[in-house]
């Protein structure tokens, strides 16, 4: 597997004429090298992948990684470049624009004065857009994981309880079912605080008669899972009723559309002219969902000015939400990986409206 993404990152190298292509960001490099350190780069060229890391990962780069020339630094990585001429006779050099810092590029600069450093966006990330059978099963891995641990904290939730003991919960439960850790930090909101679409856990109660949505996701292999549900506590009354089955029927409509070849776009108008629809448009802010993978927002992006087509092996979340300030919100989230045809849900939580 790892052979085939070199191989299709080196066509890209082709494609933009590039003699090497400089990877910093750790979830690419792990991609590319099956590396997890924190501190390293590879150099990928038409005839050579090294990776370079330092002291700290000697042991651990020998069990982990395959099909580099490996180079432990006891300098700053690129101190080691220039000393060990791991760019001689190179002129174009690329390197991920939108992670390498400026500082880290001026530094480029300064020690390969002859080379010329093209930043390119998003190179090794549209190759890692489309998933290979391997890493389908490490989503669904992290997806089981997720499902069952929504399940499972259904019975803490209740009047009285804070939002941050049941994130902790939560966060404890994905690692004792297997995960290696939260995906991204736990979102729990209740009440007035479910209209905030990206609202940590707060030291607040739950009460009786309010919204709690739950929006979190654990890491397996490295690949991620996403998952967000609302649920209300007690009698929550007509309005709340009405906003979540609004959100419900927008996100199966636009799981129903999902298919490779439909532009990116046209999914997030599915689900935002549905709820446009009903009257809730300006209540829905953020984009339809992002792809999924070894990071928790990649390609392809699923909003009203993305320029990517859905292709088959991309995995998606589709969340469409409802906020209405001072009141609260529901957002309705799953994982779905786009066949040819047609979208696959990997979720099993139930998503009827549930009332503790």
């Amino acid at each position: 597997m790892i052979r085939k993404r070199i191989a299709n990152v080196r066509k890209k190298l082709d494609d933009l004429e590039l003699d090497a292509f400089l990877v910093s960001l750790p979830s690419n490099i792990r991609y590319l090298s099956g590396f997890t350190g924190s501190n390293a780069l590879l150099i990928i060229s038409q005839r050579r992948q090294l990776l370079l890391t330092d002291s700290r990962y000697r042991q651990q780069s020998k069990q982990e990684v395959r099909g580099y020339r490996v180079v432990v630094s006891d300098d700053g990585l690129f101190e080691t470049i220039a000393r060990e001429s791991l760019l001689a006779r190179f002129r174009r050099v690329g390197f991920e624009g939108n992670h390498l810092s400026y500082t880290a590029y001026q530094n480029l600069k300064k020690l390969f004065p002859g080379i010329r450093f093209l930043p390119k966006v998003s190179l090794v990330e549209s190759v890692a857009a489309v998933k290979d059978a391997s890493e389908i099963e490490s989503i669904r891995k992290a997806v089981r994981i997720t499902d069952k641990v929504f399940r499972d904290i259904l019975g803490m939730i209740r009047p009285g309880v804070r939002e941050l003991e049941i994130a902790a919960e939560i966060s404890y439960r994905q690692r004792m079912e297997g995960a290696e850790r939260d995906a991204f930090d736990v979102i729990v909101t209740s009440g007035w605080r479910s209209a905030l679409p990206h609202g940590r856990a707060s030291a607040k109660r739950i009460r009786a008669g309010e919204l709690v949505t739950l929006d979190f996701g654990c890491s397996v292999d490295g690949y991620h899972s996403d998952l967000t549900r609302t649920v209300a506590v007690g009698s929550t009354g007509r309005r709340a009723r009405e906003i979540y089955r609004i959100v419900l029927d927008a996100q199966e409509r636009a799981i129903e559309a999902v298919r490779s070849g439909l532009s990116a776009r046209e999914l997030d108008e599915v689900a935002r002219r549905y709820i446009r629809s009903r009257g809730y448009e300006r209540y829905f802010g953020h984009s339809l969902g992002h792809g999924l993978g070894l990071q928790v927002h990649e390609l392809p992006k699923v909003s009203s000015r993305s320029k990517d087509t859905l292709q088959a092996g991309n995995v998606i979340s589709i969340e469409p939400g409802i906020y209405l300030p001072n009141f609260g919100g529901v957002r309705i989230e799953d994982d779905v990986l786009v066949a040819n045809a047609h979208g696959l849900v990997l979720n099993t939580a139930p998503k009827e409206f549930v009332v503790l």
